[in-house]
């Protein structure tokens, strides 16, 4: 099972939106395989606190514009990683420091990447497994 074309189109506006707001280094996995909860993850950097608040505001708009309403959202408080829930696609907002902390792409580094480009057409961009020592 790969993510459905409704998660992937959550995932380009939600990519759309973050940058609008100068979020930096966007990446999305399709998660559907090992995860049964979601299909899309996306990971996008910020600056500081308050970067990392308006791009969250910004992805909440965006969606809800489009009639996804976020299940739950964690992390508003500090500002250094947010996680917004809807179902289908969580997209977490991390502070640059906590991304460079958890490397979050590592863990998912063996899931395809989905091309976050503005094209129709649904491209997934496949992951090449890191070499094993």
């Amino acid at each position: 099972m790969t993510a459905t074309d409704h998660a992937i189109r959550l995932t380009r506006l939600a990519a759309k939106a973050a940058s609008d707001k100068l979020g930096s280094d966007p990446v999305a996995f399709d998660v559907s395989v090992p995860l049964a909860i979601t299909d899309v993850f996306l990971i996008v950097s910020a600056g500081n606190e308050r970067q990392v608040g308006a791009i969250v505001d910004a992805v909440e708009e965006a969606l809800l514009a489009d009639g996804a309403k976020p299940a739950r959202r964690e992390g508003h408080g500090e500002n250094r990683w947010v996680l917004l829930d809807f179902i289908d696609l969580v997209v977490h907002v991390m502070h640059s420091e906590e991304r460079a902390l958890y490397t979050l792409e590592r863990l998912w580094r063996d899931c395809p990447r989905i091309d976050l480009s503005d094209e129709p057409s649904v491209e997934r961009v496949e992951t090449p497994a890191a070499p094993t020592p």
